[in-house]
């Protein structure tokens, strides 16, 4: 697999997660701010991640939205949030 294919499945998957997902009540001594703000990072490696790939810099775009999602999974595995990585996609540079 290409670094552009990579690159643009894993967009897709983080878009997709960040307008499904459902929030949590959290369960242990949590923030709600505090959740709050790991989403806002969580967009914010999105963002980064579509602009680098516009820029050609596809190694730094694949690495932005690999934090993405690994801040969704932490957020997922502390009980904050709940949703489901898309199983299979698509060609991903189709949605882009």
């Amino acid at each position: 697999m290409s670094i552009e294919y990579l690159t643009n499945k894993y967009i897709v998957s983080a878009e997709k997660v960040l307008s499904e997902l459902k929030r949590n009540p959290t369960p242990f001594s949590v923030e709600e701010q505090t959740v709050e703000e790991v989403l806002r990072w969580a967009v914010d490696y999105l963002e980064d991640a579509k602009y680098y790939k516009a820029e050609n810099k596809l190694g730094t775009s694949l690495t932005s939205v690999a934090y993405c999602e690994g801040l969704l999974d932490a957020l997922r595995l502390m009980g904050a949030v709940n949703f489901q990585w898309p199983t299979k996609q698509e060609n991903p540079t189709e949605k882009l």
